[in-house]
Order: structure tokens, then C-alpha cells, then sequence
């Protein structure tokens, strides 16, 4: 809500500027004409402005929440071993992705087209032109780019935001598999050293004589080494692990539009397809003639 009333304000302050300044260069009848017209001017823009910007806020905090989401999942990693819990809780949170990936994936693509066509006619129409461009016959071309610009933004920074925190659910997968993996060995040898320490002292001090009786050697048995469905168990626990860190790496989720990832890699192909298209139009406007 901060962000909204931070660019709505903005956007009226520099709307508000230019319809002053256009009013003491273009005289009225009257002066409550003039402030109606600008009372007018500046309430349509902010209106507008509010409608658009609603919007991108409204899909910056969906997503937002669901990084909280994903920041849980990431305690839930360091409390809980279970696999089977683990695997249930990504489910969930790739189903909330996807919903609102399906729900949002027109409403981001109209916008991405319109904003770019917009911009595209507005630099053709400014380059093009053979007069003087000033603040009073260009401010509308420039609140509108700010507000689509602003908007657009946004929606691209919660949307690779929250992409790049479910890749980056892999990589907490894998040093929580590590982490399991490491403390389970340690623990083993741990007590497998602690067993073989207390033989060694029992030996020095004489403690074994030479006529071992049947439970002695039984218990010796039993010290020595982990059981077959120990082993099995630790076995089976790490290959459950195993395969949840490559499940995850190998499904990350995210925010897409039509199977396209809103992720860093879309963002400069975004990026860069504009600069092709300001390049364009610069060239088609723009001639440089020698004299």
C-alpha cells in the first residue's frame, strides 16, 4: 500500500507541475476556469495512474507472499527429516505457483505487449518531430512512460523475485542432504570409536581374562559393528533424501507465462529486445546530413 500512494503521489505531483506551468503559458477566459481544467487534468491522471498501478501492487504482494512461503519451507528444511513431508509441503507450493502463473499470465503478457508498443510509438512520435519538444506539449508523453515503465518494473522484480527463490530451494535441499548425511556418518563412527576405546581399556587393565565365558563373547558380538537393518535403514533414509534434492533441482517452479519463466534470463531478453527496438526506431528518425 506504501509503494502505491509513493508512485500515485509521485505521478500527481509531476502531472500537477505540468498543467501549472501549461496554464500560465496558455491563457483562459478566467482564472477558476483555468484552476476547473486543472483540477480536472490532475484527477483524471491520478485516477488513471491509481487504476494501473493497482494492479502491478497487487501482483508484487501476491508474490511476496508467497517468498514468505518459500522462507518457511526453508526452516521446515532445517527442522524436519521426514521426505515424505518435505515433498508434500513443494507440492503445495508448486500448485500455488501455478495458479498464480494461470491467473496472471495474460494480465503480464497484455502488459508487456502494450507497454512496448506504447513506448515504441511514443519515441517514433518524439524523434520524429520537427519542433522544439518542451515540458508543456511532452509532459503527458512523460507521465504515462513513468507510470508503464513503473508498472512494468514491478511486475518483473516480484517475478523474477520469486522465481529465483524457488530455484534457490535446490540448493538449500542439497546442504540440508549434506548436513543429514555428514551428521549421521559422524554419529556412527562416533560410536563405533567409543565402542572400540572401551575394549582397548578393558584389555589394558586386564579385565579379559584367557576363559571367556558365552555371554562375554555374546556381548563382545554385539559391540563390534551396526546391525544389518541399521545399515538398511541409513541406507534407505539417504537415498530418500537423494531423490527429494533431485526432485527439487529438477523442478524448480517459478512464475511463468505460457512455459517462459519469468527468471534474470527473460529479463535481459526483455531488456534487450527493447534496445533493438529503440535502435530501430533511432535509426528510422534520426538522419545525420553532412553539409
Amino acid at each position: 500500500m506504501r509503494l502505491l500512494v509513493l508512485w500515485v503521489l509521485a505521478c500527481c505531483l509531476l502531472k500537477t507541475a505540468r498543467e501549472i506551468i501549461r496554464i500560465m503559458y496558455v491563457r483562459h477566459e478566467s482564472w477558476w476556469q483555468s484552476a476547473a481544467i486543472l483540477l480536472a487534468f490532475v484527477l483524471s491522471s491520478t485516477f488513471v495512474t491509481t487504476i494501473i498501478l493497482s494492479a502491478c501492487v497487487m501482483f508484487h504482494l501476491v508474490c511476496n507472499l508467497q517468498i514468505i512461503h518459500f522462507e518457511d519451507y526453508g526452516k521446515l528444511l532445517e527442522r524436519e527429516s521426514d521426505v515424505v513431508v518435505l515433498l508434500q509441503e513443494h507440492a503445495r507450493l508448486r500448485y500455488y505457483l501455478s495458479k498464480i502463473s494461470h491467473r496472471f499470465r495474460i494480465y503480464l503478457l497484455l502488459q508487456f505487449v502494450i507497454v512496448t508498443i506504447n513506448q515504441f510509438l511514443t519515441l517514433f512520435q518524439t524523434t520524429g518531430y520537427k519542433g522544439i519538444i518542451t515540458f508543456i506539449n511532452g509532459g503527458d508523453f512523460a507521465v504515462s512512460s513513468i507510470v508503464q515503465v513503473v508498472g512494468t518494473i514491478l511486475c518483473l522484480n516480484a517475478a523474477a523475485k520469486i522465481s529465483h527463490r524457488a530455484q534457490g530451494i535446490g540448493a538449500l535441499a542439497s546442504r540440508w542432504h549434506a548436513l543429514m548425511t555428514c551428521t549421521a556418518t559422524e554419529s556412527s563412527q562416533l560410536r563405533t570409536s567409543n565402542s572400540m576405546a572401551n575394549l582397548e581399556t578393558a584389555y589394558k587393565s586386564g579385565s579379559f581374562n584367557n576363559d571367556y565365558s558365552e555371554s562375554d563373547l555374546e556381548s563382545l558380538d554385539f559391540i563390534t559393528a551396526p546391525t544389518n537393518v541399521q545399515l538398511a535403514s541409513y541406507m534407505s533414509s539417504y537415498h530418500k533424501r537423494l531423490a527429494l534434492v533431485m526432485y527439487l533441482q529438477a523442478n524448480p517452479g517459478g512464475i511463468t507465462i505460457f512455459g517462459w519463466t519469468v527468471d534474470r534470463s527473460l529479463i535481459n531478453t526483455i531488456f534487450f529486445i527493447q534496445l533493438s527496438l529503440v535502435t530501430f526506431v533511432l535509426g528510422k528518425t534520426i538522419v545525420v546530413t553532412a553539409e
